[in-house]
């Protein structure tokens, strides 16, 4: 079966900068959409940030973008997800996703995407 395996997540204060990775089990996301998503205490799962199958497309979410950079590298089959400038109100579970229905197309609705990982905590103290 295959797997989404994430890590990289942590305790950082303010301002810090963390690289989460999300490793897949075999080649089956090579060509796919892969996202991140996360979910914050109290609130509903987010959309936060997907990179097409050849990672030319890529989308961040508004409350994201110029600070988190979403990468992949298919050699390895993995995705990554940097984030910069961190602030408290980042703190969440971040899971990674993957979309088997497309390669170019980015979905920002969680139900389209197929395969989820585990999740990692990223703390970051206000």
């Amino acid at each position: 079966q295959v797997q989404l395996v994430e890590s990289g997540g942590g305790l950082v204060q303010a301002g810090d900068s963390l690289r989460l990775s999300c490793a897949a089990s075999e080649r089956a996301f090579a060509n796919n959409v892969m996202a991140w998503f996360r979910q914050r205490p109290g609130i509903e799962r987010e959309f936060v940030t997907a990179i097409s199958g050849n990672g030319a497309n890529k989308y961040h979410a508004d409350s994201v973008r110029g600070r988190f950079t979403i990468s992949r590298d298919n050699a390895k089959n993995t995705v990554y997800l940097q984030m910069n400038s961190l602030k408290p109100e980042d703190t969440a579970v971040y899971y990674c996703a993957a979309d088997r229905g497309r390669s170019t197309n980015i979905e920002y609705d969680g139900r389209s995407y197929d395969y989820w990982g585990q999740g990692t905590q990223v703390t970051v103290p206000s």
